[in-house]
This record gives C-alpha cells, sequence and structure tokens, in this order.
C-alpha cells in the first residue's frame, strides 16, 4: 500500500512550475499542479479498509488497477469531456422518420464501456459470493469520483435484476443482455445487440414522488393480463432516466391499480416501440447523462409481477438505486476533499503553506471527517447487501438505504461548497473540476426520493417492522461506551424512537440523528481515533454547528487530513 505523505512536508508534493522569458511581465508562481496520474484506490486509506474490512480483499487487485485507470490524466479528461458537451436529442431523420435517438460525446461511451467492463453494472448478480456487493460498490465509488452522469444507467442496470424476475419466463433474454460486459451503445432490437441496458419512468407531472397519482394507462394486448403478458400503454412520463437504454421500468394503472412494466425501445415484432421522446431536461447537474420527457402512444409493455403490485415491484429497483446515490454522494465528497487538500498542500498564504496553517487545518480536517464517515456507511451497507439472506442484515438494508440517502446525500452539498471556497477563486473557474462537483453535489439528495420521502420511508419502517428498530439498536449497541457524547446521543435518540406515532413533524431530526449515530458507531468501531473521536465531538456533542471549519481544541486534525490526501 501506499504510505500518505505527511501534512508538514508538503515537498513531498509536485511544485507549481515556473515560467520566465524576456520581456514577459510576471512568472506563474505559486500555483498548484493539477491532481491526476494518482491512483484513487491506492492513494485512499479508508477505501482500502472498507474493502478489506467488508469482506472484498480479494479484489483489491482488480480495484488497484481500476483505481490506476481512473486517475490517469487521460480518463480524468474524458469526465471533464462528457460534461462539456451535452446529449443532443435527434427525434427525426431528415426525411421525417422518427429516430426518437440521443446523442452523446465519445467520452460518455468509453466511461460507460469501462463500468461495463468492470461489471459495475450487475456483477454480483452473476458472480455472487463474498464480497461481491462490497467489491462493486468500491469500483462504482471510485468511478463516480471521475464522472457521475453516467452511473446513472449503469445503477439502474444493476438495479433492474428483482424486478426483471418478476417476469422471468418473459424478461430471460433480457437478463442475459444486461449481464453482457461488452457495451453496445448501438439503437437495435435485443437480438441484435451483444448488451443492454435499462433505464425507468416513474415520474409524471402531476405527481412527482407521489407515484399513485400517475396517469398513465395500460390495458392487455391480446391472451389477458398477468406476469409476463404484454399491454399497451397511453401516457406521458415527465422524467424518462437515461433515454438510451433498451428498456425502461415504467409504471402505469391497469385494471388492477398501479403496474409494474417492462417496455423496450423495440417491439417482439422488430418495429420500433411507441416511445416518444419530447424534449431533453436541462438540468442543472449530472448533465452528461440525458433525461427527457416521453410519449407512450400504446407503447408495447411487459407486465413485471401481478396487477396492482407495481409500486412494491418497482421499489425493489428503487431500493438499490438508493443506496447508488449513497455511493455517488459519498464519491463527489471525496473527491471534492481530496482536490482541496491537495491544492492547499501546495499554495501558500502569507508566507506559510495554506494546509500548514491551523484555520485551514482545522477547515479540511473537519471535510474529511465527513468524507470518510459517508464512505464508511456506505460500505457497511454494500456488506449487508453481500448477506441479505440474513435477517438482521436485510433489516440494516431496508433501514439504512433510506438513512443514509437522507444523511450523506444532504451533506455533500455543504461539503463540495466549502471545498470550493479552501480552493478560492480558481475553483470556481469551469477550468476545474469543482463547478461541475458543485452542481453535482445537491442531485442524489433529489433523485430516487427527496428528503423528505427518505424521513417518511423511515418512520414507516420503524412503525410496521419491530424488527428493523432492534437491527438499529444492535448496531449501535456495538460501538456503546467508545465515546461519551455517543451514549449521550444514544439515550436521547432512545427518547424520540419511544414516540413514533407523534414524531413526524421532528422526522428530520430523528433521521439525522440515527444516520449521524450509525456513522459514528462505525468510526468508532474502525476508524482511527483521532478520527472517530473528532466525529463523535462535532457531530454528536449537542452544541451548533452551522459551518465547517469549527473542531475543538485537542483535534489531531494533521493526522485526519494525512489519512484523507491523495498525494
Amino acid at each position: 500500500m501506499t504510505s500518505q505523505p505527511k501534512l508538514s512536508s508538503p515537498s513531498s508534493v509536485p511544485h507549481a512550475a515556473t515560467l520566465s522569458a524576456g520581456g514577459a511581465t510576471h512568472e506563474v508562481i505559486n500555483t498548484p499542479l493539477p491532481l491526476k496520474d494518482y491512483n484513487l484506490f491506492d492513494s485512499d486509506a479508508a477505501l482500502r479498509d472498507a474493502v478489506s474490512r467488508e469482506g472484498a480483499g480479494h479484489a483489491a487487485a482488480q480495484l488497484h488497477e481500476h483505481g490506476a485507470w481512473l486517475g490517469r490524466a487521460e480518463t480524468l479528461a474524458l469526465g471533464d469531456a462528457a460534461n462539456s458537451f451535452r446529449p443532443q436529442l435527434e427525434t427525426h431523420d431528415r426525411y421525417g422518420h422518427r429516430l426518437d435517438g440521443v446523442n452523446y460525446h465519445p467520452a460518455y461511451h468509453a466511461l460507460m464501456a469501462r463500468a461495463m467492463a468492470e461489471g459495475l453494472h450487475g456483477a454480483p448478480w452473476q458472480q455472487p459470493g463474498r464480497g461481491a456487493h462490497v467489491a462493486r460498490a468500491a469500483g462504482f465509488y471510485m468511478q463516480s469520483e471521475v464522472e457521475a452522469g453516467h452511473g446513472c444507467p449503469i445503477s439502474m442496470t444493476f438495479a433492474s435484476h428483482a424486478p426483471l424476475q418478476q417476469a422471468a419466463d418473459t424478461t430471460a433474454p433480457w437478463l442475459r443482455k444486461i449481464a453482457g460486459r461488452d457495451y453496445d451503445p448501438r439503437n437495435l432490437p435485443l437480438d441484435e445487440k451483444r448488451s443492454a441496458t435499462i433505464g425507468m419512468g416513474m415520474t409524471e407531472k402531476q405527481g412527482g414522488s407521489d407515484v399513485r397519482a400517475n396517469t398513465t394507462q395500460a390495458r392487455p394486448l391480446a391472451g389477458g393480463g398477468g406476469p409476463g403478458a404484454r399491454y399497451a400503454l397511453l401516457g406521458h412520463k415527465f422524467f424518462l432516466s437515461a433515454p438510451m437504454c433498451d428498456a425502461f421500468l415504467v409504471l402505469a394503472q391497469a385494471a388492477g391499480g398501479p403496474s409494474c412494466f417492462l417496455v423496450p425501445r423495440w417491439r417482439q415484432d422488430g418495429r420500433k416501440n411507441a416511445l416518444e421522446l419530447i424534449r431533453l431536461k436541462d438540468k442543472m447537474g449530472n448533465v452528461s447523462n440525458a433525461s427527457a420527457e416521453v410519449e407512450l402512444r400504446d407503447a408495447e409493455g411487459i407486465l413485471l409481477g401481478v396487477e396492482g403490485r407495481g409500486i412494491a415491484n418497482i421499489l425493489d429497483m428503487v431500493a438499490l438505486t438508493r443506496f447508488d446515490c449513497m455511493i455517488g454522494s459519498s464519491a463527489v465528497m471525496r473527491m471534492a476533499v481530496v482536490q482541496a487538500i491537495d491544492h492547499c498542500r501546495q499554495r501558500k498564504a502569507f508566507g506559510q503553506w495554506l494546509s500548514d496553517q491551523p484555520l485551514m487545518q482545522n477547515v479540511l480536517a473537519d471535510l474529511a471527517l465527513e468524507s470518510e464517515a459517508a464512505l464508511t456507511f456506505t460500505m457497511r451497507l454494500a456488506r449487508a447487501l453481500d448477506e441479505r439472506d440474513n435477517a438482521h442484515e436485510r433489516h440494516l438494508l431496508r433501514l439504512g438505504a433510506a438513512l443514509g440517502k437522507f444523511g450523506i446525500c444532504k451533506r455533500v452539498a455543504g461539503v463540495t461548497a466549502e471545498a470550493v471556497e479552501c480552493i478560492g477563486g480558481s475553483g470556481v473557474m469551469e477550468t476545474c473540476i469543482m463547478p461541475r462537483l458543485y452542481r453535482e453535489a445537491p442531485v442524489n439528495a433529489i433523485w430516487e426520493g427527496s428528503g423528505n420521502i427518505q424521513c417518511l420511508d423511515v418512520l414507516r419502517a420503524l412503525r410496521k417492522s419491530p424488527e428493523t428498530l432492534a437491527t438499529f439498536r444492535i448496531e449501535v449497541q456495538r460501538a456503546r461506551g467508545g465515546h461519551g457524547a455517543f451514549d449521550l446521543h444514544i439515550a436521547r435518540l432512545e427518547d424520540d424512537l419511544a414516540d413514533l406515532e407523534h414524531i413526524e413533524p421532528q422526522a428530520r431530526r430523528l433521521v439525522e440523528a440515527m444516520s449521524t449515530a450509525l456513522q459514528a458507531s462505525l468510526l468508532l468501531q474502525h476508524a482511527p481515533t483521532p478520527l472517530a473521536e473528532a466525529y463523535c465531538e462535532t457531530r454528536l456533542g449537542g452544541a451548533a454547528r452551522l459551518h465547517f471549519g469549527t473542531l475543538p481544541r485537542g483535534c489531531d486534525v494533521s493526522a485526519i487530513i494525512g489519512r484523507a490526501a491523495a498525494r
């Protein structure tokens, strides 16, 4: 493993080059070199520790190779290019025939190809076993550091496995093709493709998260209804994610109620399906990945499961995409923090390296705490996925995905904004990665259900399943006695958990407290002592903290920053 450079040795970081020439007005000095040509796995001590601890040590060599490819200057440039050249909608060809296509920059396709070659879209389903989901989460985390948008179709394809199993006899060809690792972006019928990807269309403009209010209608075609039967869908979807996927999981109202359908881009008879793209969304972030408005004009779909169970069936998918939102937000945090640390180790102000100045050390260490806590929680849930046949792990995954989706995906925006400020004016320039990270930061808090939806989901789980609450208690009790602030936090939390029937107006406070409790418990068990203690003292101590950089006296900021640094 590579060792981390000491904070007090900025000479271990390459110095910025100087430029002077006859007649030049200035030298380029005190300007950091960009962070590139490094290994995202070897340089991430928290990730390496989590991979080993959670059961995927056998994948370390593969992750090392993947991390080296991702850290190359050429690969990092792919992320910039994929976001600089937005997807372009092509509704018709020049003769007026419908195409319903989206053109992406080659950089997007290159990242998709690598993700699928690594199995990030489904390796744990094809090669299950100890640490399979942990290894996949680690790979997806590193790839999301480089570029987040292409992760959307990768995540949805990964999460589509369970809903497709609801009609396995009919969807068997799809299950085979989504297992393929040879990325095939061509818009062709399934039997002509080497591999396939799956998207999702749940949201309608009148309902948003309230998918029971959807108005899209589904009626059975010849042969009647039932699992695997073909239906005609008529309606409008306000958000269709990754519209160049080969098929989409779609909710529509059948006679038996809201139902889940697989809607391919091509019909069974080889004709183009009546799924018509109206426009692409002009998004603030996640711009490399297209999102579309779409009309379903009696589009052919395959019923997954039974009529009326569509929301339950598609929630099997949503639970996994929510987990991937945790991974993605943790990745944005990581990249933002390492960029800030790397910059501050190469720049002087007032005669001293920024990274040696006490106040900046406080800020950088505080950001590093948040980043490691997010990753540690996320990787613990990856192990729960691997061990979901165990009831305890299954309940932890059910609760933890909503807690983490709320806690981590909300914190990333503040972390990223503070990291931009650490870099200063150069961090606002579109020539660096920071503006892209900043625009990406709020996205995962909204995708797959916003904060209030996650809070209501937590309350639903706690009220309906005493086993879920028992699982939470077991997890946090493992760190009991590890820190006084942690013990007090758990005691206060128990008062709220005793009154679940009346706590809905304060549900955000409850969910935040539960999320930080799980993160603190994991850090106390597994992280270096200075890091775990600083997290407990600042996140659980009860004092109001509105900003980063308010760690108390006595925190070993040098150790925390040194662990987080990328080089």
